[in-house]
């Protein structure tokens, strides 16, 4: 059964446009990989010593494994040609283009669907002794290159630059009593990022011109900032990708790279959305109060 982005049922999987599951012909006996991902260990000897000195450990790839059953009663045939389609989503450009992913989508009950990024690994069938009555159990692996589990529907915000010549900052002289400074309700500032998962998110970004040498900071967040020394004409754009794996800087949808433009003290790799509410600022140059930031991100979360 091929879907798009159909609302998912309660124990129902989306693999790359093919739903299996709870009232489908795919059904699944058990999953393995529920759970947290190998680790590697960043552990080294110390010299002399007995005992490891602690490192850094990093998350190993989240590897699942789903025995499954396809059921069509008295029909196999169609029970085989359920297989072949398995086995056509396992087999597509995904694996021979660097960088690409696929996407299995999971409903768990009391939960909204949440999705992993990696690549559809295989599919086998395990026995076609009764795939006379319609009956083949097969074994699925999916191995989930980024061991987070995300939020299946985006969030995002879009800032465009404070020029508003009527708006007026800092003071007015004569000064009086009581003086204060700031936002007076700085929940309603614009560029609030919430991340409802209990893992940071990584974001994707855009910024549209005209603009003259742009800077986007998270803050509060420690090194999350992105400096540019660049110009964007009417009509330019720079998407960033901050996601481990896929880190670039693409100006114009991949008309060349814009990476060099980032000053030393950018870090894609540390802009990341810590759960909670963190804000988005922006800094640049326009005259015409037409440049606008979209920061779009999914909420992180270490479990199904």
């Amino acid at each position: 059964m091929a879907i798009d982005t159909a609302q998912l049922a309660d124990w129902q999987i989306d693999l790359g446009g093919i739903l299996i599951g709870h009232g489908t012909t795919v059904l699944i006996r058990d999953i393995e990989g529920i759970g947290t991902p190998d680790r590697r260990a960043g552990d080294r000897p110390i010299p002399g010593e007995d005992g490891n000195y602690p490192g850094r450990d990093t998350y190993a790839p989240r590897t699942l494994r789903i025995a499954a059953g396809i059921r069509t009663p008295g029909r196999p045939d169609a029970a085989l040609d359920q297989f072949a389609a398995l086995e056509q989503a396992a087999d597509t450009q995904v694996r021979l283009t660097p960088g690409a992913t696929d996407v299995l989508r999971i409903r768990r009950p009391g939960q909204p669907v949440r999705r992993l990024y990696g690549r559809l690994a295989g599919v086998e069938a395990v026995s076609l002794v009764d795939a006379v009555f319609g009956w083949v159990p097969v074994q699925i692996t999916y191995v989930g290159l980024d061991p987070a589990w995300y939020a299946d529907t985006p969030s995002g915000v879009l800032l465009h630059l404070d020029v508003d010549p009527q708006r007026k900052d800092g003071f007015e002289a004569p000064l009086r009593a009581p003086m204060t400074t700031g936002t007076a309700n700085p929940a309603a500032r614009p560029g609030w990022a919430p991340n409802a998962g209990n893992r940071p998110a990584w974001p994707t970004l855009r910024i549209t011109g005209p603009v003259v040498n742009p800077r986007v900071w998270l803050e509060g967040v420690p090194g999350a900032v992105l400096d540019f020394d660049l110009a964007l004409g009417d009509g330019e754009w720079i998407d960033i990708e901050t996601r481990p794996g896929t880190r670039w800087v693409l100006r114009n949808g991949g008309q060349g790279s814009a990476a060099g433009a980032l000053r030393r003290a950018s870090r894609l790799d540390a802009f990341q959305i810590p759960p909670g509410r963190t804000e988005v600022r922006w800094t640049a140059q326009d005259a015409t109060n037409t440049a606008r930031l979209s920061v779009t991100w999914r909420d992180a979360h270490s479990s199904l």
